[in-house]
């Protein structure tokens, strides 16, 4: 519960600082194609379990949230990547990403479904997705991301 208000609060203020400076510069669509491209490169890495790749992408504070609501660790995503616990066989993504920058703080949102399990539990279906991104010296890194599934209508 501890790690949820930390994330809340980091969010807000950094959605906060990130408005003004956006406020300030317009649009960025360059920022948008940046944080696009570092997401595709991400799934990527998930799917090919390139654990090099994610110790990249993923900032040291890195939380998430999968499917069933329980929280994990940068370190404990690798755990369970590099043991299988954590083996994806797809993401398929649908077409309504949307990238919203706010000056070095990107938020990404869609649907995806995917095929696999995520900390050896069965996680195949349809969520929505939201990644926090965060662009310092080495480039946009993801400090939070969290999946909820689509309930069946």
């Amino acid at each position: 519960m501890k790690n949820i208000i930390h994330i809340a609060i980091l969010t807000v203020a950094l959605l906060s600082f990130g408005r003004q400076q956006s406020a300030a510069q317009g649009g960025d669509s360059a920022a948008e194609q940046e944080v696009t491209q570092t997401i595709k490169k991400y799934r990527t890495a998930l799917l090919q379990k390139d654990a090099a790749t994610l110790k990249q992408i993923w900032a040291d504070d890195y939380t998430f949230t999968n499917g069933a609501g329980e929280m994990l660790s940068k370190a404990q995503r690798l755990a369970h990547l590099e043991s299988g616990a954590t083996s994806l066989d797809s993401i398929s993504e649908e077409k309504d990403m949307k990238v919203r920058i706010h000056g070095n703080v990107a938020v990404a949102t869609n649907r995806v479904t995917i095929k696999g399990q995520y900390s050896g539990k069965q996680a195949s279906g349809q969520y929505r997705s939201l990644h926090v991104w965060v662009k310092g010296a080495t480039g946009w890194q993801l400090v939070a991301n969290q999946l909820t599934p689509v309930a069946a209508k």
